[in-house]
């Protein structure tokens, strides 16, 4: 691929991200307008600042033409990086490396309670520890078949100390319910076991840093370790890309079988891009992908959960 197809694919991957996030306004500057009004073969292949591309209200942006209906946005409670990188494929082995062998029940018990103990006191993130109200662990069964994967504790998390305790929580035990499942029969985890910090006062969650994903990723990788899950679901972008490495476009892996460490991996949308977006079609994806999950694990199916979220 050639450098300008290379700047040219990672200017349309941020603002899609952008967009995402209901960002509808970009500021140009004069030396923006002059590189983008140049021929094709006279384009700087150098990327632009990503000053020229940050988020501000100015006159609306004009929607990029495409031979083909757009796909559906990333999760809209997600954040992505400020500067834009094109998505790299997944390459196996999968970090972590292969799974250990399983422990007998009472060992394993005893195992995931001395992890947990450690996990609570963990500070090497320093930032985040002296910012963090509380550790947010993981909930769940730890002989769970399901292993739910989210990025980070948002406000809600960090009060309580539990992972999706917030509405798009609510969401997900509503999805985990309609399989026929409890949130007690399945474990819930984060990329990030802290709060990511924010500027005193600034609103809303960020994403996870990529050092702060690879400093906090051993807690995750050794739960898994110990649950030896027969399913993983990824719940939004950040949260394959804490698993895999590289960032990725959910629009594009959604639904899509992968593997981490051996084990089935299935990405799906942020329950909180649901939230965002309430349209059937939508909320049928996600489902679909839940029946996949189900079907892998040889769940009954009933016609009724079959005909969840279709228009007839």
């Amino acid at each position: 691929m050639s450098a300008y197809a290379q700047l040219l694919e990672a200017v349309i991957l941020h603002v899609e991200q952008l967009a995402a996030q209901d960002v509808r306004h970009l500021p140009v500057t004069a030396a923006t307008l002059a590189e983008l009004s140049a021929k094709p073969g006279r384009r700087n292949p150098t990327p632009l600042p990503s000053a020229a591309l940050a988020p501000a209200p100015l006159a609306p942006a004009r929607p990029r033409a495409a031979p083909a209906p757009a796909p559906a946005r990333p999760p809209a409670g997600e954040i992505f990086p400020d500067t834009a990188v094109p998505p790299t494929p997944i390459a196996a082995p999968m970090p972590g490396g292969p799974l250990p062998p399983k422990l007998a029940p009472a060992a394993k018990a005893e195992a995931f309670a001395a992890l947990r103990e450690r996990a609570l006191a963990c500070r090497q993130c320093e930032h985040l520890a002296t910012t963090r109200r509380q550790v947010v662990f993981g909930t769940g069964d730890i002989n769970a078949r399901i292993l739910f994967v989210g990025e980070a504790p948002g406000a809600d998390e960090d009060l309580a100390g539990e992972p999706f305790v917030g509405r798009a929580g609510e969401l997900l035990t509503k999805i985990i319910t309609a399989m026929g499942l409890s949130r007690e029969s399945v474990y819930i985890a984060n990329i990030l076991k802290c709060r990511p910090d924010l500027p005193p006062g600034a609103p809303g969650n960020r994403k996870p840093r990529p050092e702060e994903m690879a400093t906090c990723s051993p807690w995750l990788q050794e739960q898994i370790n110990l649950i030896q899950p027969e399913v993983l679901i990824a719940l939004g972008a950040t949260a394959v890309e804490g698993l895999l490495g590289g960032p990725v476009m959910i629009t594009r892996q959604r639904g899509k079988w992968l593997t981490y460490r051996g084990i089935p991996l299935m990405p799906t949308y942020h329950p909180a891009y649901l939230l965002r977006n309430q349209v059937v079609s939508e909320k049928r994806r996600v489902w679909e992908d839940m029946l996949s999950v189900m079907e892998r694990l040889k769940m009954p199916i009933s016609p009724r959960q079959q005909g969840y979220f279709t228009t007839g």
